[in-house]
């Protein structure tokens, strides 16, 4: 009998993780069988819960839930302890891990080509993207990691737990450059972009935008200041891909997956 995963969120039912689960089966002779839960807001826990009695083996966690998440685990890794979020819950020995940070890295260096060693790197925002995604940045060898956010003192905290890393709000990045930009806010999802200054986003910078599946104003506005510009498609596969790894001990290929939902 297949064992059962899902990606459980609120709202969840745009998910592609399902369609990259299931090629990531096929291509590893894998018997999965992989589904969406629609959690009520004020029912995460009760959702889980009631999965794992019904022999759910594992859990996708997406928003908004990551950070509930954490704390029903038991034990977490490393990297979900930094980013105090958990986006892969495995329910038989209640483990929790974040696999958004090695995801957004494995994109940009396996995928994109870009090396981050020794580059300066703005992220915008202060939520659970950024959280999950700051260490994995600060891991792979940048020279400098500014989180700027609205709310400065959210951003303070996160850099609180990064030694290496600093804060501001969107104002005080004027003057400033770097070799990439990414927007981990929820911006793009409401056709919004984060208020940045005018030279941010110039010819000599990278954009990338973690939201997929859409042309938000971010990307937009990188492209029109001459910008390099990318969407998130690919940290999805690479994270789903690590998720995969941690419940079945098997690592997909991500290539050919990336390559047929980007031909879709």
């Amino acid at each position: 009998m297949s064992e059962r995963y899902a990606v459980i969120g609120n709202p969840v039912a745009h998910s592609k993780s399902p369609q990259i689960h299931a090629a990531f089966a096929r291509a590893t002779h894998q018997d999965i069988d992989y589904g969406c839960i629609e959690a009520p807001l004020d029912g995460f826990a009760q959702a889980v819960e009631h999965w794992r009695r019904s022999g759910g083996k594992g859990l996708n966690v997406t928003l908004p839930f990551k950070h509930e998440a954490f704390g029903l685990c038991d034990r977490v890794s490393e990297r979900a302890r930094l980013a105090q979020a958990v986006n892969t819950m495995r329910l038989d020995d209640s483990f929790g891990d974040n696999t958004d940070g090695i995801g957004l890295v494995r994109d940009l260096a396996g995928n994109l080509g870009l090396s981050l060693h020794g580059k300066a790197i703005l992220l915008l925002g202060a939520g659970g993207a950024a959280q999950g995604v700051a260490g994995a940045l600060l891991e792979a060898g940048v020279s400098r990691l500014v989180i700027a956010n609205r709310a400065v003192a959210k951003a303070e905290a996160l850099t609180a737990r990064l030694p290496g890393a600093s804060a501001c709000g969107y104002d005080a990045l004027a003057g400033q450059r770097f070799d990439l930009v990414i927007n981990a806010t929820s911006a793009g999802l409401t056709d919004e972009s984060p208020p940045l200054p005018a030279g941010v986003l110039n010819p000599a910078c990278i954009a990338y935008e973690m939201v997929y599946g859409r042309d938000t104003p971010f990307l937009s506005a990188a492209r029109s200041a001459g910008a390099r510009a990318f969407d998130g498609l690919g940290m999805l596969v690479e994270q789903a891909a690590e998720s995969f790894f941690i419940w079945r001990g098997v690592r997909p290929a991500t290539r050919p997956v990336l390559a047929a939902l980007r031909g879709a």
